[in-house]
């Protein structure tokens, strides 16, 4: 069984669907919370030594933390709109709170700076189409360098891929201090459309490849809605929606660097493709989403 790769239910042992700490992760900083809230709850968090994002899979909140209060207009799944975001700093009481339902991630990192929290509109959020041909994917860009610099350690992004498409492609890596990439532990969270390709289903699956140069890590799974996968080191890529099942998966990244990055190199092998994509045509499903809701 692949240590890296988590099936729902193996990282919680309640409701939520994931509880994944660094130490549960077997590293350092990153770690990631998916919570469910029924119509009306209330739930209290602790932040401790992490700071995180607070981003509404389906439903809206609302998040008080230091005296502020920030409304989340949500969405109806992650296929369906770009979400409002708020950041929330370590060290840190949060109240969540919904009226009609919940479902939230939290991807987190640990950290030493404190940070006031703060509030990210929907529509500030970058939605970028990358790649082309069948390796044509959005990107939405919440929480990167560059367009959220509003954190310590913590690099969060969105993405989604049309069914039948390859994304995290070509193979990349970012386990090593180089000119050309910084060091970042990296979880996927994958969430699988099903055959009405925006709401959530464990019927739909896709594929997720990671593997080192020398062949100690060599692992290609089938990966489901609410599966983790862990990047400790290595080549990712690529991430195959299969046919008929668009794939959502929400990227969390930290690191020791002292300056937030997400850069990374190409497996030299396959970096070549990158060329060939002037040449290509954008699949015209992408976007799928903006803050407005559904492009498509």
């Amino acid at each position: 069984m692949s240590k890296l790769h988590r099936p729902l239910g193996t990282l919680s042992d309640d409701a939520d669907p994931v509880r994944l700490t660094p130490d549960t992760a077997g590293w350092r900083y990153s770690g990631l919370r998916v919570l469910a809230l029924a119509p009306g709850e209330t739930r209290m968090l602790h932040t401790g030594e992490f700071e995180a994002f607070v981003l509404p899979l389906a439903g809206s909140a609302t998040v008080r933390v230091d005296g502020q209060v920030f409304e989340l207009r949500g969405r109806d799944s992650v296929f369906t709109r770009v979400t409002d975001f708020a950041y929330v700093p370590r060290e840190a009481e949060v109240e969540l709170s919904t009226k009609e339902g919940l479902e939230v991630a939290l991807p987190m990192a640990r950290c030493t700076r404190r940070l006031d929290p703060k509030y990210g509109p929907a529509e500030d959020v970058p939605v970028e189409v990358r790649g082309a041909g069948q390796a044509t994917r959005q990107v939405t860009n919440f929480g990167v360098p560059g367009v959220w610099d509003h954190a310590d350690k913590l690099n969060a992004c969105e993405l989604i891929t049309p069914g039948g498409n390859w994304s995290s492609y070509p193979p990349h890596k970012h386990d090593e201090a180089t000119e050309c990439e910084v060091v970042n532990e990296e979880i996927y969270y994958f969430r699988i459309a099903g055959r009405d390709g925006v709401t959530p289903s464990r019927e739909g699956f896709g594929l997720h490849r990671t593997y080192t140069a020398d062949g100690e890590l060599d692992e290609d799974v089938a990966v489901r809605d609410h599966d983790v996968f862990l990047i400790p080191r290595g080549y990712h890529g690529p991430c195959v929606a299969a046919p008929g099942y668009p794939m959502y998966y929400l990227n969390v990244l930290a690191g020791p660097a002292d300056e937030r990055s997400m850069a990374f190199c190409d497996d030299p092998a396959h970096g070549w493709v990158r060329d060939t994509w002037a040449t290509q045509d954008l699949d015209p499903r992408c976007p799928v989403t903006s803050h407005e809701g559904r492009v498509q």
